[in-house]
């Protein structure tokens, strides 16, 4: 049987997924999301799960954008579920920049507090895109369990992720305000200060409220400017 132009296409496309060098693996990854395929899925997902470099990874999840959800959405919710971290990293990020609410019910309190940082913060962003509304006070409240967690990168997306809840975080954020970890405090009234004036910086931020945290056991009246009420 003769190979038509389109099936040589796709041949060369998928080869390009696997080839050694990173630019051949992008304009590979460019290919599949420029002229979408079905035969491209499977190996973009799988692809996703061990690809070293940013830039391949982000073509890589465009690509799998630019195809119908009714051929990406159950292929990425196997790899939420894989033991290789990149793999549940990748594939949440690709899940938020789809937006689909089915995915949803995949966002469990386990990936939001993965011990792989990657992986929580990916599952944040997931979570604020995909939570149906009404659930986002409960959110809110498993969002608040890591605060304190991790170094400023980490920390400055879980803040951004509760920022995004708008009101409906300040529940969470004033009961972790007085909780007995200074870390959790400084954070939570970090976070407070942000969603107050997202103008503020979060460096600036996270180091004045380490400064009332390690003063009090909690807030006190002299900390209302930090506390939401």
């Amino acid at each position: 049987m003769t190979m038509t132009r389109h099936d040589a296409d796709v041949a060369r496309t998928l080869q390009g997924l696997e080839h050694s060098r990173s630019s051949v693996r992008l304009q590979a990854a460019l290919a599949a999301g420029t002229a979408p395929d079905p035969y491209f899925v499977g190996k973009l997902i799988e692809r996703s799960a061990i690809e070293p470099e940013f830039f391949v990874r982000d073509t890589l999840t465009w690509a799998l954008t630019r195809h119908p959800v009714s051929l990406t959405l159950a292929g990425l919710l196997c790899e939420v579920r894989s033991r290789h971290a990149r793999a549940r990293s990748q594939a949440l990020h690709t899940l938020s920049k789809i937006g689909d609410r089915r995915a949803w019910p995949a966002i469990t309190r386990e990936l939001m507090s993965d011990a792989d940082d990657e992986v929580a913060r990916s599952a944040w962003r997931a979570a604020i895109v995909l939570v149906p509304g009404g659930e986002e006070p409960a959110l809110a409240s498993v969002l608040a369990t890591q605060l304190g967690r991790g170094e400023r990168e980490t920390q400055l997306s879980l803040s951004q992720a509760l920022v995004a809840l708008g009101e409906l975080s300040v529940p969470a954020l004033h009961a972790a305000a007085k909780a007995s970890d200074p870390r959790v405090r400084a954070h939570a009234l970090a976070t407070q200060r942000l969603s107050r004036d997202p103008d503020a910086g979060f460096e600036a931020a996270i180091e004045e409220a380490k400064r009332v945290a390690a003063l009090t056991g909690a807030p006190t009246a002299d900390d209302e400017k930090y506390v939401d009420r």
